[in-house]
């Protein structure tokens, strides 16, 4: 690889590799020693296409998520199954693996620029900023960046636009969907918020089994469904859909956290 080869966002690529590597060896003990990740369906990762794959997903923390996807696509595209064992698939990552994130977020520190360099697609919310609600128009050069990193490889978003469970999803995913036709694959992910602290850069809690279920990619008629349609079979792929509430409310699963934590048992 030329030494200042650059990918479409400008970014020396030599400098990302570098930088994921380092990351991917500091956080793997966050997944493998500290807590443990069980996954299911990484093999489905290898019979992917190069290019315009959209990952969604539910979300629980802002960098640990995405750090941990990250982790689990490298190993299964160095021939691991359903683990993450063995760091040194880190050393030739897929450079060409982008998460969207709010542009607030990625400018927070330099930790979160860093993290911004490694792929970040920031992109600045219509329904939210500093904390408070707001209403203001798309900007079209998010979307067109978020165009230029499914052409050039995979995207990881989180269509709920927040770490609070159950929130609907926003209608700008189906968008996406619908005017670009990606592969869309669904990931479950659960754990993440009793392990770290709300950005995912401190780890709260010690030996919680945190999970992450990579799905089939969804079969969609990009013509025919409705936004409606896409919308709501996005919610419950990633199983945040009010149904999924019947069985125990969120106080109630809060209330419950430490007595499920004893009882939950380490992947094997």
């Amino acid at each position: 690889m030329p030494i200042f080869k650059r990918n479409p966002f400008g970014h020396i690529l030599f400098l990302k590799k570098w930088l994921i590597r380092f990351f991917g060896i500091v956080s793997h003990g966050r997944y493998r020693r500290f807590n443990k990740l069980q996954i299911e369906g990484s093999e489905i990762i290898r019979n992917l296409p190069e290019t315009n794959v959209l990952f969604v997903s539910n979300h629980q923390t802002y960098f640990a998520d995405v750090a941990a996807m990250l982790h689990v696509f490298n190993a299964s595209l160095k021939g691991r199954v359903d683990t993450i064992k063995n760091v040194g698939y880190i050393w030739n990552p897929k450079l060409n693996i982008y998460y969207i994130a709010a542009s607030e977020t990625m400018k927070a520190g330099l930790l979160p620029k860093i993290f911004a360099y490694v792929g970040s697609i920031s992109i600045e919310r219509t329904w939210r900023s500093k904390g408070q609600d707001v209403k203001r128009q798309v900007k079209m050069s998010d979307i067109s960046n978020i165009k230029k990193a499914l052409d050039d490889g995979w995207v990881i978003t989180f269509p709920q636009g927040t770490t609070t469970p159950f929130k609907p999803i926003r209608r700008g995913t189906a968008h996406i969907i619908k005017t670009y036709k990606p592969v869309v694959v669904p990931i479950v992910i659960d754990g993440f918020r009793r392990s770290f602290d709300k950005k995912g850069l401190i780890i709260k809690k010690r030996d919680v089994l945190q999970s992450m279920v990579i799905k089939e990619p969804m079969k969609i008629d990009y013509e025919n469904e409705t936004f409606e349609e896409i919308v709501k079979r996005i919610q419950i792929e990633i199983e945040q859909d009010p149904s999924f509430l019947k069985v125990i409310t969120p106080e109630e699963y809060k209330l419950q956290e430490d007595e499920l934590n004893k009882k939950r048992k380490f992947w094997s």
